[in-house]
């Protein structure tokens, strides 16, 4: 595969998942706790630390957006972003050793954390090192 076609396909990857923290982080944060569940009480604490997890993986989802146009050249911001976010799966597959699984939608979050994320850090390193040395041999 030529190497541009691979990172426009890599760009419009990231683009894509890139989505799932935008909406995630920002209905979280405008919302609160009521984004996941309506009947939890209004506990000042937990909504404020909602938000606030809420603002981070927001973030998360603005910085990989940033990436995006150069991403060949943003390895190091996509290895802190990717070690966030799997660093985040892992406490979230640690809980279903103490309680119930969450709904679907966590799951799913799961398997971006633990799987998608993780593939796409590796994507990224392999057109970086194809953008740094273009005659390196072509796997695909």
């Amino acid at each position: 595969m030529d190497r541009t076609l691979e990172r426009r396909l890599l760009q419009l990857a990231v683009a894509i998942a890139s989505l799932v923290p935008l909406s995630a982080g920002g209905a979280g944060v405008v919302q609160g706790h009521r984004f996941i569940d309506v009947e939890l009480a209004a506990v000042p604490d937990l909504d404020s630390h909602f938000r606030y997890l809420s603002g981070l993986l927001l973030g998360i989802g603005l910085a990989f957006v940033a990436s995006i146009p150069t991403v060949e050249r943003r390895s190091e911001l996509f290895a802190a972003l990717s070690g966030v976010v799997v660093v985040g799966g892992l406490a979230r597959l640690a809980a279903l050793d103490v309680q119930e699984p969450p709904g679907t939608p966590h799951m799913l979050a799961l398997i971006m954390e633990l799987v998608v994320v993780p593939l796409l850090f590796a994507w990224q390193r392999r057109v970086a090192r194809r953008f740094s040395n273009p005659n390196a041999p072509r796997i695909m």
